[in-house]
């Protein structure tokens, strides 16, 4: 069996900014649509004012923001992971409709999607017996099959509760509560949930010294 090279891992600063840099920009942009108004005002005349204007505009610059985020990504690393690639094409996708029919539903329903389609994966993947856990999160640990088994389970739960949070929280607050859940309510309780993970992590690890 031959050895495969190892991947170029980003710095985990780095990493963090790229990953959550659009978000706070797609949150700023929202509250402050006229800071941003001279990149994405010439480009979308229409969607830049009215009473919607914080979110068309924000939207214009999460695409934006979370292209440039792969590009930086695969430019460091040359290597592209599955989750960021799916974010990027249904936020591109739905951001692109958004704009197109003035109607911020899409964007809206954006992380439904996304939450959905991942625990789709991980479903059908447990159901195949493939736990795709480390495919979908460009893991860089390794576990048991018993360990991806339980981990790819709780994750694919929890990614489902977040789509339904998605939908509760837009369908019934105002966009301002939206834009804000998705960056003080959504990223905290994604790393609350992530760290109460890591005493699965530590049971099913497998060490260097097993076969």
């Amino acid at each position: 069996m031959t050895a495969t090279t190892p991947r170029k891992q980003l710095n985990p600063f780095l990493k963090l900014a790229l990953e959550m840099g659009p978000l706070l920009l797609f949150f700023f942009a929202n509250s402050r649509p006229g800071l941003f108004l001279p990149l994405v005002g010439p480009l979308l005349p229409a969607a830049a004012g009215g009473e919607k204007a914080g979110i068309f505009v924000a939207t214009a610059v999460f695409m934006v923001a979370i292209l440039v985020s792969l590009a930086l990504s695969y430019a460091l690393t040359r290597h592209l992971p599955v989750m960021a690639m799916v974010t990027a094409v249904v936020v591109v996708a739905f951001g692109g409709l958004t704009l197109v029919l003035h109607d911020d539903t899409f964007i809206k329903m954006k992380p439904t999607i996304i939450y959905l389609l991942f625990a789709g994966v991980l479903l059908g993947g447990l159901f195949f017996n493939k736990p795709l856990l480390a495919i979908v999160f460009d893991s860089v640990f390794d576990l048991t099959e018993e360990g991806w088994r339980k981990l790819t389970l709780r994750w694919a739960i929890f990614f489902l509760a977040l789509a339904a949070l998605n939908e509760i929280v837009w369908r019934t607050q105002t966009t301002d509560f939206w834009v804000s859940f998705k960056v003080f309510g959504v990223l905290p309780l994604t790393f609350v949930f992530a760290a109460l993970q890591y005493p699965l992590l530590q049971k099913y690890a497998v060490t260097k010294d097993e076969p």
